[in-house]
């Protein structure tokens, strides 16, 4: 029987509603940044789907009748045609470790794979490549001890400003990789330049685009979708073993410095995986106290600058200057700072 691949129209309540009750059989959930679905069907049922978020590919599920058809192949190749169609050349697959030898067999390569999840990529270029384009890029001398920050600063604050001056005051050499996931309400150019600005003065400090290998939708959707349950274990094991098997070996990180994270459950998870893992791999991992601005203000966060800017309808330069340095405050005078906080007061976002 030749087999064929259907788009599913995800704005079709039923034809979602099925898919979705089809992955349910799989212990598989219809994650939201989903932009695109594939369905096979046999007798008009559902036999086998996979879907994609831009350039990763999930969701993988195949009833049991139909192994070894063939059609995990068909499906793969129209999410791929539709990638080449989009200008996508690399991409990266999330499956359940069972199907890693289907994909290892269709081209992709195992980045890190943990319990639950597998994470292989395919393309043009990989996880090594990027690497050595780090290194090269930003002259990084591996023969040297370092520390890493992994930060997102949505945007960059006084409380972030801390947690690099308590590494930059301890290590020889810091390497800060800056969040290149666009999900948050600062594009990541604008977080990125606000961080490099906001640490020129810390000469030992070298900031550094994360790429998609750190907390992405590649490797931690669950920090942009904000899951919980198993699958966040899973995923923030995986970050923290790609982390620590092809960053810290690459770059001889010996230290990694965290904030410490009263509210967010995620992060905690996060921050707990990196201590778990990254010890084992010998690097030591700090978890420092968040600085406080004030009684009135406690805890610094980028959170409490966004709330701060709604709640004032705009800025409020004495409350802001106890969270934010002059630089952040500065952007914010700009037209596009301007653009940013008028998204703040009318879409506000928890990340």
């Amino acid at each position: 029987m030749v087999y064929f691949a259907e788009k599913v129209h995800l704005k079709n309540p039923s034809e979602l509603k099925e898919v979705k009750d089809f992955l349910q059989k799989f212990d598989l959930g219809f994650e939201d940044d989903i932009d695109y679905t594939v369905a096979i069907r046999e007798q008009g049922e559902i036999v086998a789907t996979c879907s994609k978020a831009k350039d990763v590919l999930k969701c993988f599920a195949i009833d049991n009748c139909m192994q070894g058809t063939g059609i995990t192949n068909i499906m793969l190749k129209s999410l791929q045609d539709k990638l080449f169609e989009e200008g996508i050349f690399h991409s990266y697959i999330f499956t359940k470790p069972v199907y890693e030898s289907i994909f290892t067999s269709l081209g992709y390569s195992v980045v890190e794979k943990v319990d639950k999840v597998v994470l292989l990529e395919g393309g043009m270029c990989g996880i090594g490549k990027f690497l050595d384009k780090i290194s090269s890029e930003f002259s990084i001398d591996s023969s040297t001890p370092k520390a890493a920050l992994v930060m997102n600063c949505n945007p960059f604050t006084l409380g972030h400003r801390y947690l690099v001056e308590r590494a930059s005051a301890n290590a020889q050499e810091v390497l800060l990789f800056v969040v290149e996931e666009n999900k948050s309400l600062f594009p990541f150019d604008v977080r990125y330049d606000l961080v490099k600005k906001g640490v020129s003065d810390l000469k030992n400090v070298k900031v550094i685009p994360g790429g998609k290998y750190i907390i992405s939708s590649a490797t931690f959707p669950a920090y942009f979708l904000r899951e919980s349950g198993e699958f966040l274990q899973a995923y923030t094991t995986l970050d923290a073993k790609i982390f620590a098997n092809y960053f810290c070996r690459k770059f001889n990180i010996l230290e990694r410095f965290v904030g410490e994270e009263p509210y967010c459950d995620v992060t905690n998870s996060y921050n707990a995986a990196l201590s778990e893992i990254l010890v084992k791999s010998g690097v030591n991992v700090h978890v420092i106290k968040r600085k406080e601005g004030s009684e009135e203000t406690g805890y610094i966060s980028a959170s409490k600058v966004r709330e701060s800017i709604r709640e004032n309808d705009g800025i409020n330069s004495e409350e802001l200057s106890r969270l934010i340095p002059e630089s952040t405050m500065e952007f914010f005078e700009t037209y596009r700072g301007k653009e940013i906080i008028e998204k703040i007061i009318v879409s506000y976002s928890p990340h």
